[in-house]
C-alpha cells in the first residue's frame, strides 16, 4: 500500500512502547461517554481568582507577551518567584540566573531529566508516582528505580531503609514529589533530613516536584528540600501557577536552582517548546504577589472539600486514606468485595456515575497499587455533594 513502511521496525521509539494512551484520556472520555461525575483528572471546574484572570487580559490587550517572551521568562515573573521563595522559605535566588520560567511543571520536569541524565543512569521515584515521571526518565534514556510508599496507619510512608538500599554506583538522581501526588503524603521534616544527608553523602542531584506546595492541611508543613543543609547546590526546584491559582490550561511552571544547574535544564528547554504562556507569565506574576489571605482561603476551601468528599466515601464502604496535601484522595476497594483497581474504575461510570482514577497506573510494582483508587477534590462543592450521593449506591 502506498505510503507504507516495509520494515518491521515499530514506528514508536522502544523507549515510549510502554506507555499508551493515558489513564487520564481514557477515564475522561468514558466520564464524557457515560455522563458521568469526573472525578478522575486532577483539574478544578471552576477558575482562580478574577484579578489574575484580569491580568492576563490586561496583559493581552496591552500587547505583553503575544510575541516570543525572552527565553527564561519575563524579568517580571522571575522577580516574583525569587520574592516568594525567599518571603515564604528563606531561600534566596537570583531571578536572572537562578530562576527559569517553562510550559507548566510537566515541562520543568522533562527538561530537567533530558538536561541531567546520560543514558543508563538510574533516578529513584517514589511510587506511586506522577506518570509523566516515568516517560520522561525513559526518554532521557535513563533507568527508574521506584521506593514503594506504603500504607501505615491511615497514611501512606517512606521507608527510609529502602530507600537507602535502592542506591546503587549508578544512581544519578533522586525524583522527589511532596506534597505527593497521587497518595497525599507530605514528608516530615525528619524524612526530608535523611534524604537529604542520603543525597550529600553519595553526591547525588535531586530534582523536587512541589506544585502543590500551597495544599497542605492538618498542620502539615511544606519543607522545601533546597532550605535542607547541603541541598540548594543539588537540587532543582520545581513549581506551577497551575494548582496554586487554578489556572492549569496556562501552563506557567519555573525551576529555581544553581546558576549552573539551571543553565543545564534550560539547555534541554529550549529545543522542547522554547517559550510559552506569554500573557499569563505577566498575570502569575501578579498571583505570586497575592496577599496571605488568598492562600489561606485557597486551603481552607480546598480543605473543606476534602473532608466532605473524604466522608462521603468512608460512608460508602471505601478505606479512605486522608491526605495531608494536594487535592487527592486515595482510597481502597477492599472493603467493598473489590481488589483490582482498573476494573473497578471501568465499571464505576455504570455503576455509579462516577469517574476515578486506579492508582496502580503510577506504580512500576502493579499489584501493589492494584487495590487503591484516587478521587480529585478540586471541584464545586455541589458536585462534590453529587458525586457523594452517587457513590453511596456502593454501599446497597
Amino acid at each position: 500500500m502506498a505510503g507504507m513502511t516495509s520494515s518491521a521496525r515499530p514506528l514508536l521509539n522502544r523507549r515510549l512502547a510502554e506507555f499508551g494512551t493515558t489513564i487520564f484520556a481514557e477515564m475522561s472520555a468514558l466520564a464524557l461517554s457515560t455522563g458521568s461525575i469526573n472525578l478522575g483528572q486532577g483539574f478544578p471546574d471552576t477558575d482562580g481568582p478574577d484579578e489574575v484572570r484580569e491580568a492576563a487580559v490586561r496583559a493581552l490587550r496591552d500587547g505583553r507577551g503575544n510575541q516570543y517572551p525572552p527565553g527564561p521568562g519575563i524579568p517580571e515573573l522571575r522577580g516574583a518567584v525569587a520574592d516568594h521563595q525567599r518571603q515564604r522559605y528563606g531561600l534566596s535566588y537570583d531571578p536572572d540566573r537562578e530562576v527559569l520560567v517553562t510550559a507548566g511543571a510537566t515541562e520543568a520536569i522533562a527538561a530537567s531529566l533530558l538536561a541531567l541524565l546520560e543514558p543508563g543512569d538510574e533516578v529513584i521515584a517514589f511510587e506511586p508516582y506522577y506518570d509523566s515521571y516515568a516517560a520522561c526518565i525513559a526518554m532521557a534514556g535513563g533507568t527508574r528505580v521506584p521506593v514503594t510508599l506504603r500504607p501505615h496507619e491511615g497514611s501512606f510512608r517512606l521507608d527510609l531503609d529502602e530507600l537507602r538500599d535502592a542506591v546503587t554506583d549508578r544512581t544519578r538522581l533522586l525524583l522527589i514529589n511532596t506534597p505527593h501526588n497521587p497518595t497525599g503524603t507530605v514528608l516530615t521534616r525528619e524524612e526530608l533530613t535523611a534524604i537529604a544527608e542520603l543525597a550529600v553523602e553519595r553526591d547525588l542531584l535531586v530534582v523536587t516536584d512541589e506544585v502543590y506546595e500551597h495544599l497542605v492541611f492538618d498542620g502539615a508543613e511544606h519543607l522545601p528540600l533546597a532550605t535542607f543543609p547541603g541541598m540548594r547546590e543539588r537540587t532543582v526546584t520545581i513549581g506551577s501557577a497551575g494548582k496554586s491559582f487554578s489556572f492549569t490550561g496556562w501552563k506557567v511552571g519555573w525551576v529555581t536552582s544553581t546558576p549552573e544547574l539551571v543553565t543545564a535544564v534550560r539547555s534541554a528547554k529550549q529545543f522542547l517548546t522554547y517559550v510559552a504562556s506569554g500573557p499569563f507569565q505577566y498575570a502569575v506574576a501578579e498571583a505570586l504577589r497575592l496577599p496571605e489571605t488568598y492562600f489561606t482561603a485557597f486551603r481552607q476551601d480546598m480543605l473543606v472539600k476534602r473532608d466532605l468528599l473524604a466522608a462521603g466515601l468512608a460512608e460508602s464502604g471505601f478505606e479512605v486514606f486522608k491526605p495531608a496535601g494536594t487535592y487527592f484522595i486515595t482510597t481502597d476497594i477492599r472493603p467493598l468485595g473489590e481488589s483490582d483497581g482498573f476494573a473497578f474504575c471501568r465499571a464505576l461510570p455504570e455503576r455509579a456515575g462516577v469517574v476515578a482514577i486506579p492508582n496502580a497506573v503510577f506504580y512500576d510494582h502493579r499489584e501493589a497499587g492494584a487495590p487503591f483508587v484516587r478521587f480529585a477534590f478540586c471541584k464545586q462543592t455541589g458536585v462534590l455533594e453529587e458525586a457523594v450521593k452517587r457513590l453511596k449506591a456502593l454501599a446497597g
